[in-house]
């Protein structure tokens, strides 16, 4: 392909195939994060996004995965862009998958704007100090290792002990003292199973949690 990027330029040289990964050459200007629309034999399409560019070429992580991909048939289309997800007040008390799309039945989100799932950089020094204490009903977090509004919790735990039981109870029970018209929490679960997606839906629909969440299921 000639040119000077990879941008809404489609490729048909898909070189190798392995797992999520696939490897395409001859790319011009592939940029880490960028997105890719992953054209298969039969004429669907799959997200991806590029994991790795180097010289002319670029491996891609396909979200949906590669079965039925070949290295013959399937061509590959850069966007220029790097993941965005629409962003609304309506996204309360939903689920979505790990792109942003609705997985529980209820309309598409209208979005007031679409955002950048990287974020922006923050300057340490310029960031305004963290004041608002988040009580989860668990001593230990509480007293021990104190939450405060917009801090990131990630919970990691070995394998057969009751992880998704203490994710769950700490989002269900999270709050602001004197501000709950205003807190929501955003659940976010990478690599689970169905049996575990439906235990954290079931588990905010009957506590009531979900009508101040946002829940992202992968």
């Amino acid at each position: 392909m000639s040119g000077t990027d990879s941008k809404d330029v489609e490729y048909s040289t898909v070189s190798e195939v392995s797992g999520p990964l696939m490897v395409v050459e001859g790319v011009k200007g592939a940029s880490y994060g960028e997105v890719v629309k992953v054209r298969s034999p039969e004429g669907n399409i799959r997200l991806g996004q590029v994991l790795e560019a180097h010289m002319d070429k670029a491996v891609i992580q396909v979200f949906e995965g590669t079965k039925g991909i070949d290295t013959d048939t399937t061509s590959v289309r850069f966007t220029g862009e790097t993941m965005k997800i629409p962003v609304s007040p309506e996204m309360m008390g939903r689920v979505f998958s790990g792109t942003g799309k609705p997985i529980d039945d209820g309309p598409p989100i209208i979005p007031e704007e679409r955002r950048d799932i990287n974020g922006e950089p923050i300057n340490p020094t310029a960031r305004e100090y963290p004041r608002e204490f988040i009580q989860t009903g668990i001593s230990t977090i509480d007293g021990m290792n104190t939450l405060v509004r917009g801090q990131k919790l990630p919970i990691f735990s070995a394998s057969g002990l009751p992880h998704n039981d203490l994710a769950a109870q700490i989002a269900r029970q999270a709050k602001v003292l004197g501000k709950e018209e205003d807190f929501a929490v955003i659940f976010c679960a990478m690599g689970i199973t169905s049996e575990e997606a439906n235990f954290f839906k079931r588990s905010f629909e009957q506590s009531g949690a979900l009508e101040r969440a946002v829940l992202f299921l992968n």
